[in-house]
């Protein structure tokens, strides 16, 4: 079988893309896209071809731009550049060169699918994203990810088709390449930066593979099975992820709750906490803290740069970092918070000549007695507390009652509490451990403001 059958063949096992969809082909230049570029005309697709001059090679760059410019006339295709300040972006972004060329090529490709140019003729939009990626690519990033410890998704290297971005040539070794471009007399571009083996690639291509073939002369043709073996067990471990998830999340508004003790049933346990907490910006190293969570105090938490985990109770609470629609808020310190009902604001102060106001929306409990953070919170059944001027505690449900709260208005209750007692039942009453004493010294005020809704 031909390459170019090889190649229609797999874009239909592969379920790429159809025939009559129009393509933007990313091409460098170099073989691997040459040869992209004439598999697509001998098989009759449409495509557009788009060029990132890096501008980090000097005249070679300037040649690599003009060449693929020259393609675009051989194939009467629409040829798309853009210039990039890769090395001011690198240096901005504090990333590698590596890194900020792939960041601000795909940001481009993606925006001429979504944003077209304007053409001076009418034609169909691109739908899809072709790179040149070839088998020995995939072997190359197979062996780089299982170096980093990228995990099973890693192991399982580049997939033919992501969304909208890819990847027809992922059958094919780089040989089955150059000769289909000599077969055919095709001319490319050599950059010469890919003989330097300071770019980890490079290394892995040049030293690492042929050094691994001296030993296991079969090992490409191992590696590729074991991507393909790799890609089948990613399946069945997303298939097994969503299976746990389901069993143990329980959504509830904006925050997601787990049930400790099932939690803990969980196996494998490390994998399944990585899995349920990594969509919300933690990373792997902060899975074991999740884990001591299970079995610390009320008002633990970990936090990642956009959500915290709480433990409260019997529960693990992951929720937004201090939205107004958060059903756990942790109180770290005095000063204000906001939540759905209104605001709070809590002032630290000396009992010295302080007169204590009368509102129900202020509380004053004696400040040595609290312990940070608070948690606010809705109330829900089974809470209690001592209610100021009781030795004996109260199920909040029944206090509800006695005080003959609507239905609606105790859906409106929330407290505070502090190591896992009610200090106050917002805009009711305060706890009678936290009252204040002869000798209280210093007190926190807390103050509650309503929303008002205009």
């Amino acid at each position: 079988m031909s390459l170019l059958q090889k190649f229609q063949q797999y874009i239909i096992n592969e379920n790429l893309f159809l025939p009559k969809d129009k393509l933007l082909l990313a091409v460098s230049g170099g073989i691997d896209s040459v040869v992209l570029c004439e598999l697509c005309r001998q098989a009759g697709y449409e495509f557009v071809i788009a060029h990132c001059n890096f501008q980090l090679r000097g005249q070679e760059s300037t040649r690599d731009e003009e060449f693929v410019r020259s393609l675009g006339e051989k194939y009467n295709k629409q040829v798309l550049v853009r210039r990039f300040e890769t090395e001011k972006y690198a240096v901005e972004k504090k990333v590698s060169i590596q890194v900020a060329a792939r960041e601000l090529r795909y940001e481009w490709f993606f925006e001429i699918l979504n944003f077209p140019p304007l053409t001076t003729h009418r034609s169909p939009l691109p739908t899809h994203l072709l790179t040149a990626h070839h088998l020995n690519d995939n072997i190359e990033t197979m062996l780089m990810n299982f170096f980093k410890g990228t995990g099973i998704t890693g192991l399982r290297a580049m997939l033919p088709k992501q969304d909208r971005l890819v990847r027809p040539l992922l059958f094919a070794k780089k040989e089955e390449l150059v000769r289909f471009a000599g077969d055919n007399m095709l001319d490319w571009v050599e950059d010469s930066s890919n003989e330097l083996d300071k770019y980890s690639r490079n290394y892995f291509r040049h030293q690492v593979i042929p050094l691994v073939q001296t030993i296991f002369p079969e090992a490409e043709s191992n590696l590729t099975k074991n991507i393909l073996r790799f890609r089948d067990a990613e399946i069945l471990y997303h298939q097994s992820i969503r299976q746990h998830k389901k069993k143990l999340l329980e959504y509830k508004e904006d925050e997601i709750h787990i049930p400790v003790l099932k939690l803990k049933k969980a196996v494998p346990l490390h994998t399944i906490t990585y899995e349920i907490i990594k969509e919300y910006q933690f990373t792997a190293a902060q899975t074991e803290e999740v884990i001591h969570l299970l079995d610390s105090d009320t008002g633990k938490f970990v936090q990642s740069s956009t959500h915290r985990v709480i433990k409260n109770r019997d529960w693990i609470i992951i929720t937004a970092l201090q939205t107004k629609s958060s059903q756990i808020i942790l109180i770290e310190a005095a000063g204000k918070v906001n939540f759905q009902n209104g605001m709070i604001e809590l002032n630290e102060k000396k009992v010295n000549g302080l007169q204590v106001p009368a509102s129900a929306d202020i509380a004053c409990v004696d400040l040595k007695l609290i312990q940070y953070p608070l948690i606010l919170r809705p109330w829900k059944q089974g809470d209690y507390f001592y209610p100021l001027g009781m030795k004996k505690k109260k199920k909040l449900a029944r206090f509800f009652i006695d005080n003959k709260l609507s239905a609606s208005d105790k859906q409106k209750i929330w407290v505070i509490e502090s190591n896992k007692k009610i200090i106050w039942v917002i805009g009711k009453r305060i706890d009678d451990r936290f009252k204040i004493m002869p000798s209280t010294k210093n007190i926190l005020m807390i103050s509650f403001s309503k929303t008002v809704n205009i």
